[in-house]
């Protein structure tokens, strides 16, 4: 139980690590918080700071999930990996180091799919894409990608649904001004420079 309960925590301090904030120090020597939306996840770093940037902090996020997820599962198991993946979300999310205040989570959910169940990541982030590339707004292909997520990864079990329901209400929670810009018309598109993510 102490192991788990250790690989959770260890999952949670990884997805701590702000991996904008490292570029942003890195690439322009400014704190991302207090540029752009002020959200310190790819998007904002994208639209701040350019592709190259956004890219570095992509994988970076990405990242986080799949080694916290890999954790897990080496050294726990499949239930001991599905929590720790709900916990590098929740770290990226809600970063100790930054005070509680972090990104939204998608790079990093991606990212523990990838690990978890790599063709449901596969079926998501297609999805998502094609939302991408019709409509031109971020929050809303990450919405849908991860909202189809527990109606996809279903077909494993219960505690796979469970897993994926989790982590769609966190996106859905964080990207709730998101929603509200989206349905008033006003969310800005991919490509604009500056605003909210």
């Amino acid at each position: 139980m102490f192991k788990d309960l250790l690989l959770i925590l260890i999952a949670y301090l990884i997805g701590s690590f702000s991996t904008s904030y490292l570029i942003a120090k890195l690439f322009a020597k400014i704190d991302i918080r207090e540029h752009g939306s002020g959200n310190p996840g790819s998007t904002n770093v994208l639209r701040t700071l350019g592709a190259k940037a956004a890219a570095f902090t992509f994988v970076g996020d990405l990242l986080k999930g799949i080694i916290a997820a890999y954790l897990g599962n080496t050294f726990g198991g499949t239930t001991v990996a599905l929590l720790c993946g709900i916990a590098v979300v929740a770290g990226h999310n809600w970063p100790i180091f930054l005070g509680f205040k972090g990104g939204k989570g998608i790079a990093t959910t991606i990212g523990v799919i990838i690990s978890i169940k790599p063709f449901i990541a596969l079926i998501c982030v297609s999805i998502g894409i094609v939302i991408l590339f019709r409509f031109k707004y971020v929050s809303l292909a990450s919405i849908i990608g991860i909202i189809i997520l527990p109606f996809t990864i279903i077909i494993y079990g219960f505690d796979y649904f469970l897993f994926g329901l989790i982590l769609a209400l966190l996106a859905v929670y964080r990207h709730r001004e998101n929603i509200k810009r989206l349905l008033a018309g006003n969310e800005r598109k991919i490509g604009e420079k500056s605003g909210a993510n």
